[in-house]
């Protein structure tokens, strides 16, 4: 007589939605504190250099060179307000704005098109230029640099800010069309076909349509662009000579080009350079995380 061994009651150990035995529920709490431990560790890591930014902007150049606490001893803004005064920052920040202001206005008025254009019209050629654009992505930017100095210099505007808006705003293309493409890809076909029907046209449907569903998506290009343009420093460097025309990185790169370097004006400059991009950071976070993942949706 054939035996059939009797099955294995339920909840029992090793068996499907049994709950977790004592040891592997102990492995994985130990698991997830190690994770938190080591990525605490690095977020230490990282954030110290960050800090000690901000504590050297507060603190005089003994302490400074003396090393010691984070905290400063005798903490004072004497230092923010005098390296600001005395170096003319206000004009380098006026600069800065100019220049990021035109190059993020100009890549959302003209990417913005083309991702409509790529994820809504239909024209011959159409995948292989989207992928020619995302393929730019990978083109490292300093390989370019000596062919936009030359072709500047033969239109006339090396040495403004405008030669320094069309190479920043050409180099956000590959990323800001992807990201567009793929946010006007996830807006409901059907909205276009209501529209049509109601006898709208392309412009119309592109500027009341589209671009309000994908304004996170606008608002992380927006971000993305106007972070590294406020920050660039090489394609600056090489272009302007003029220091009427300087932006915000050149000034910080002339407080170390002094023969005593002050390390406190050095740290007060970056983080008078750094200020506003982290507080425009703050105030739009909640679009930019919307914003990728619907483009990574899309």
């Amino acid at each position: 007589m054939t035996t059939h061994p009797a099955p294995a009651p339920s909840g029992a150990p090793g068996t499907p939605g049994a709950p977790a035995t004592k040891p592997a529920a102990t492995r994985r709490i130990g698991a997830r504190v190690l994770i938190g431990v080591l990525l605490a560790g690095y977020a230490l890591v990282s954030l110290y250099p960050f800090l000690w930014m901000v504590s050297g902007a507060f603190k005089d150049q003994f302490e400074v060179v003396r090393g010691g606490h984070l905290i400063p001893e005798h903490p004072t803004l004497h230092i923010l307000t005098d390296t600001w005064n005395r170096l003319h920052f206000l004009d380098y920040f006026l600069n800065s704005l100019k220049v990021t202001a035109l190059t993020v206005v100009l890549t959302l008025l003209i990417y913005a098109a083309a991702g409509y254009a790529f994820a809504v019209l239909r024209f011959p050629g159409r995948a292989w230029l989207y992928r020619l654009f995302v393929a730019l992505l990978f083109v490292p930017g300093v390989t370019v640099l000596l062919p936009i100095i030359l072709l500047e210099h033969n239109l006339g505007i090396l040495g403004t800010h405008y030669g320094l808006v069309l190479p920043f705003v050409n180099g956000t293309a590959p990323l800001s069309v992807m990201l567009l493409t793929g946010a006007f890809t996830a807006v409901p076909k059907e909205l276009r076909d209501s529209a049509r029907v109601d006898g709208a046209g392309e412009p119309h449907i592109f500027a009341r349509v589209y671009l309000p569903l994908a304004r996170p998506a606008l608002i992380t290009v927006a971000l993305l662009t106007a972070i590294p343009t406020w920050n660039e420093y090489l394609l600056t460097k090489v272009s302007l000579n003029d220091e009427s025309a300087y932006t915000l990185s050149l000034g910080l790169q002339q407080l170390s080009a002094q023969n005593v370097p002050q390390y406190n004006s050095l740290m007060a400059g970056a983080l008078i350079v750094v200020i506003p991009v982290i507080l425009l950071f703050l105030a739009l976070q909640r679009y930019f995380v919307n914003g990728l993942v619907g483009a990574v949706k899309g």
